[in-house]
């Protein structure tokens, strides 16, 4: 099992939680972005990828190398989708877990405001990350580490 952080747009706080738990459980995590991400010394589980720049390079690169029962963070929801059919468990930086069952309908309303911004639609951006959202990623990932860690194979 394996922890994979879409790095480029993730919150400090959620990057501090995920090095915390991949240094404490000794769990290999990859850091996957195309800028220099820096990983506080000492964790010797945790490794930067660079890719190169562009869009979804960094999307493309975890798509091709996680596998299923890996564990990934990520906001981008077609990223999401392709992951979560390849059995990998998702969960986005504010802790909402995606699933086979609701990644769709994520998708579906992605895009839907996608085509809104193309018609010159204002639909504003994401809210500011707030210390609910810290919460709720911390609790996702705790349970989600809970289950990967109990059905690893030993």
């Amino acid at each position: 099992m394996r922890i994979w952080l879409d790095a480029d747009a993730t919150p400090r706080d959620v990057k501090d939680i995920v090095f915390r738990a991949a240094h404490r459980l000794g769990i290999e995590t990859l850091v996957v972005a195309n800028q220099r991400v820096p990983i506080p010394p000492g964790h010797s589980t945790i490794s930067a990828v660079r890719v190169d720049g562009g869009p979804d390079v960094a999307d493309r690169y975890i798509a091709a190398n996680a596998l299923p029962g890996d564990i990934a963070i990520t906001a981008d929801i077609p990223l999401a989708a392709t992951l979560v059919a390849a059995r990998i468990v998702v969960i986005d930086p504010r802790g909402y877990e995606h699933t086979a069952e609701t990644v769709g309908e994520r998708l579906s309303v992605r895009d839907f405001a996608d085509a809104l911004r193309g018609a010159g639609v204002e639909t504003g951006g994401p809210r500011p990350f707030s210390a609910k959202d810290k919460q709720a990623f911390a609790s996702a990932f705790d349970r989600a580490l809970t289950r990967a860690v109990r059905n690893r194979v030993t």
